[in-house]
């Protein structure tokens, strides 16, 4: 248990910044209509499905629209 409370000061950021994203990426594919590769529905399975910070990237890499 000491372990877990040793590392907590670094996960606890971590966790929050990795919801963080996954909120303002769910929250953009919801918004907009149009993405370079694929559809609504694909990007909202791979956001969820990758949730550890991949998802995400992959989004804003890939599936993203310039405005």
């Amino acid at each position: 248990m000491a372990e877990i409370q040793e590392y907590l000061p670094l996960i606890i950021p971590l966790i929050i910044v990795q919801f963080g994203l996954l909120l303002y990426t769910i929250y953009h594919i919801m918004t907009h209509k149009t993405y370079k590769k694929g559809t609504r529905t694909i990007w909202l399975i791979v956001v969820i499905v990758g949730m550890q910070f991949i998802g995400p990237i992959l989004y804003f890499l890939l599936g993203r629209e310039s405005e």
